[in-house]
């Protein structure tokens, strides 16, 4: 689970909070309900209007995903790779088929039944790279739609305003309320900027970043199962798959498992 989306808006909420109370503002005046109900009510409407109920409907059920979204390290999927390269070498690419079903993830349990059924490497390739490109896009759809609810809330909060202007013009012969009327008005473009910077574009940004992510597990996942297919040796094989990724994403890459099989083929060549 990876809390950074937790964290951040906690964080912004947090330093809103305390500019709050340093500036002795009151509470009250800014959860104001009319304000809010069209910031959020119209930001929802449009984005639906946007796009398809059933993108809305499966963009909104993704929201948990930007909260508790999981991220395999890539010395997961190396370490996995490694292992099947080992198993191919020592009992043949059928012993795969064995192995696919010692896993719940259905990409590479294709992968894997396709290589022991002895599918064409290049036909292959081209399945998982489509595979890849379908499991990304409900992400990015979801995504996209957070980002569209990113833009449309501060001009909602805008309109908001103006529609509570006009109340205030309508009273101007009330010097003694023009004050809490013109606070009240602004309300809304608050509200329209806050959700939109402070849910709504983080959430989009979160399910795009986790469906790049997944895209590159997969992707890496792809090239390792291709090689593994090709008969690759395994400590090379770890070596090529270590050179996919990007030097920050590494940390630990190579201190592990792969490390240990490396050295026990090496210690087998020396054997013989």
């Amino acid at each position: 689970m990876d809390i950074a989306t937790i964290v951040g808006i906690l964080l912004a909420f947090g330093a809103l909070f305390g500019m709050v109370q340093m500036e002795h503002v009151e509470l009250s005046g800014l959860f104001i309900p009319a304000p809010m109900l069209l910031v959020f009510g119209a930001t929802i409407g449009c984005g639906i209007a946007s796009t398809t109920l059933k993108d809305a409907i499966a963009a909104f059920k993704s929201v948990p995903r930007a909260f508790t979204g999981k991220v395999t390290p890539p010395q997961a999927v190396i370490d996995d790779v490694v292992g099947l390269a080992e198993t191919a070498r020592g009992s043949g690419l059928l012993a795969l088929e064995q192995e696919a079903d010692k896993h719940d993830d259905p990409f590479m349990k294709k992968a894997l039944q396709n290589i022991a059924d002895g599918t064409d490497g290049d036909e292959l390739r081209i399945l998982l790279e489509d595979e890849i490109e379908s499991n990304a896009a409900p992400a990015r759809s979801a995504s996209a739609f957070f980002m569209a609810l990113g833009g449309f809330a501060p001009t909602v909060g805008i309109i908001g305003t103006v529609v509570s202007l006009t109340h205030v013009l309508a009273n101007l012969g009330k010097p003694a309320e023009l004050g809490p009327l013109i606070a009240s008005a602004f309300v809304a473009t608050l509200w329209g900027l806050l959700t939109a910077n402070f849910l709504w574009l983080p959430i989009g940004g979160k399910l795009r970043k986790l469906a790049q992510l997944e895209s590159d597990r997969q992707t890496l996942l792809m090239e390792g199962l291709l090689a593994v297919q090709a008969g690759s040796q395994p400590r090379l094989l770890g070596e090529r798959l270590t050179a996919m990724v990007p030097p920050a994403s590494r940390g630990d890459l190579g201190k592990g498992k792969k490390a240990k099989s490396g050295a026990g083929s090496d210690d087998q060549r020396l054997a013989a």
